[in-house]
């Protein structure tokens, strides 16, 4: 039994050292740790229903009353952007797991079996990689209807090619490690092998790009929110709070400054946090 022991990984400690030492990925986990926070707080900290008019505050500028200020129906911003990070922050989440269960075992298909059914996934993926991500998110959001529901899974299904590739790679490059032919020689089902040794074994790469698609996926919510096929008004979303801004860029600057720069620092912060996640996990490193 000892052949099949799956390969010995490098210590934790380590890699969070290493992950630690990187300014970039920890500012990049203190901006993700910061709007998840906000996110789960929303309820505690917005002083007001986000969805509450006064048409006595439309339009005012940020105040000790209305921090970030208010909106076109008097709403307040912060309020709004609060639980507008739940929106952006669950699209994104549901998303990649949507992309990862559709993707990821159409990925170990392909490189555990081979054969004809890597020919056809293979043809698949390139079919489907060669529509941009968000061209092909704007067409099934539309074809599904518009709801954040519906954009979820359109932002997921856009996305699974990108796992199933990068699975692919991964299970051709352990599926004829020793171990692996050691589990096949003493008769274990295929269904076994691939849950217990080589899935574990892929899963490092196929974190760091959830985290990095999770920033593409806001990204495309807030997009498709933009266009009116996610969020629906009045429920509270960046990207749609962005195209309620868009009216009034003149008179109240602040209604599209505060979800812009929320919108870019989400994602900055996935971004520096995947590089830093790629950079500790990568055995070249060490």
């Amino acid at each position: 039994m000892s052949a099949l022991a799956i390969p010995a990984k490098k210590q934790p400690n380590r890699t969070l050292q290493k992950f630690l030492s990187n300014r970039a990925a920890v500012l990049g986990a203190v901006l993700v740790g910061f709007f998840a926070l906000l996110a789960i707080l929303a309820p505690l900290i917005a002083g007001y229903d986000p969805l509450q008019t006064s048409f006595t505050a439309i339009r005012k500028p940020p105040s000790a009353l209305h921090w970030l200020g208010t909106d076109e129906l008097g709403r307040d911003l912060f309020s709004r952007m609060a639980y507008g990070a739940r929106t952006s922050l669950m699209a994104g989440v549901v998303s990649v797991f949507i992309a990862m269960l559709v993707g990821v075992p159409f990925g170990i298909i392909a490189g555990y079996f081979g054969g004809w059914a890597d020919s056809i996934i293979s043809r698949l993926i390139d079919a489907m990689l060669a529509i941009p991500f968000l061209i092909m998110a704007i067409a099934l959001a539309a074809f599904l209807g518009a709801s954040l529901t519906n954009a979820m899974i359109a932002i997921g299904l856009s996305a699974a090619p990108v796992f199933a590739r990068l699975t692919r790679g991964q299970v051709l490059s352990i599926r004829n490690e020793e171990y692996i032919e050691a589990a096949q020689v003493l008769g274990l089902r295929h269904p076994r092998i691939i849950l217990r040794y080589i899935l574990p074994n892929a899963m490092s790469p196929i974190i760091v790009q959830a985290t990095l698609t999770i920033a593409a996926a806001i990204i495309a919510e807030a997009s498709l929110s933009f266009l009116g096929l996610g969020q629906q008004p009045p429920n509270p979303s960046w990207g749609s709070m962005l195209n309620t801004a868009k009216n009034f860029i003149s008179q109240a600057p602040w209604m599209s400054v505060w979800p812009g720069a929320a919108i870019f620092l989400v994602v900055l912060g996935f971004n520096l946090l995947g590089d830093g996640l790629r950079d500790a996990i990568d055995p070249r490193e060490y």
